[in-house]
């Protein structure tokens, strides 16, 4: 009963959340976007202009970075990412995202400019060669594919005078501000992210690395919890440094030799940075809201404060809703979504 209650004050703060000139200060009409170019990509409504308010500094020192994969399958995901994101910025012009693609797509491209006229972004390609070879099947399909991997050579595609970014799956929406995030004090440490040290870390191997003496021994010394890699802020400049890339490349050249885990690309970090990460409040992953990796059922909000909001799991809330099968919680994530068919969820 109080998972309820919770949503529906959530869900009030969404709907009826005042707009102020640290928000937005001219709403655009509702317009719809397709070209001949963009024929088989969803069609999406074109978002509000938010604007910084007054306290709002205008300088790179400024500036926060978020980096997100960018896919046809999870674009409705992003965009919605991308919206509450910026409605719920205080100073939303100085957040730069940087769109990690697996293919030089200008259909992309042109939906998130029209969608977003006023966003500052940049795509990168994502050279899915680099995986080549090293990913071996896991649990689902999903997880298998090159560009979930990309977030392991994030540090090799940014620009380099970006030192600090937020990296974000595109299965979430934030309902706080996200400078909260990126405020954060990472004590000398290349990840910050929640971390969960009740979660049973021994199922995320296999009985070939836990029976293997020398593999065992990784964790010794280290109190290793597990975090969940879909919410992260990373130091880029010490990863960099410290080759932190070809640290969990070393992982994945195991992997293929051993089979030492199930879970694509989440055990390598794991392996690397489990205990050794700056610990962050779990509010800002409230994950797992898409279910388990088979079913994908529903499952309600863990208790306590709410900052981010993570449909990871096999369920993803745009799939739910448009079969008119929703878990309670995906009506948490409709109103951030720009999709054009979207608004008769919430008039049901």
């Amino acid at each position: 009963m109080a998972s309820l209650s919770l949503l529906v004050g959530l869900l009030s703060l969404v709907l009826l959340r005042p707009i102020t000139s640290a928000t937005a200060t001219r709403l655009i009409g509702i317009r719809y976007h397709r070209s001949s170019s963009l024929s088989h990509l969803p069609l999406f409504r074109e978002a509000p202009a938010f604007r910084n308010g007054d306290e709002c500094g205008s300088t790179d020192a400024d500036r926060i970075h978020v980096a997100m994969t960018l896919d046809e399958n999870y674009l409705r995901g992003t965009m919605a990412a991308v919206q509450s994101m910026l409605q719920h910025s205080t100073c939303p012009e100085n957040l730069s995202f940087y769109f990690l693609s697996a293919h030089d797509n200008p259909e992309l491209y042109n939906s998130i400019k029209t969608t977003f006229p006023y966003l500052n972004f940049n795509i990168f390609r994502f050279d899915s060669t680099r995986v080549q070879g090293k990913i071996s099947k896991s649990i689902r399909l999903a997880l298998d594919q090159p560009l979930n991997y990309a977030r392991i050579y994030l540090a090799d595609m940014l620009p380099k005078q970006v030192n600090r970014v937020i990296y974000l799956d595109s299965d979430i929406i934030i309902v706080d501000d996200i400078a909260k995030l990126w405020g954060v004090n990472m004590e000398g440490k290349v990840v910050a992210a929640p971390e969960y040290c009740r979660a049973n870390f021994t199922v995320y191997f296999t009985s070939n690395f836990w029976s293997d003496s020398n593999l065992a021994k990784t964790f010794e010394g280290r109190n290793a919890c597990y975090f969940n890699t879909g919410v992260m802020v990373m130091d880029v400049e010490k990863w960099r440094k410290d080759g932190f890339t070809q640290k969990v490349e070393g992982w994945m050249r195991v992997q293929k030799e051993k089979k030492i885990y199930n879970l694509g690309s989440l055990p390598p970090f794991l392996l690397v940075l489990a205990g050794n990460i700056k610990a962050v409040d779990h509010r800002w992953n409230q994950h797992g809201l898409g279910g388990d990796n088979f079913e994908g059922k529903c499952r309600s909000l863990h208790p306590g404060p709410i900052s981010l909001l993570h449909w990871s799991g096999k369920g993803k809330p745009w799939l739910r809703l448009d079969s008119r099968k929703p878990c309670l919680v995906d009506h948490l994530w409709a109103p951030y979504d720009l999709y054009q068919s979207s608004r008769h969820f919430l008039e049901e």
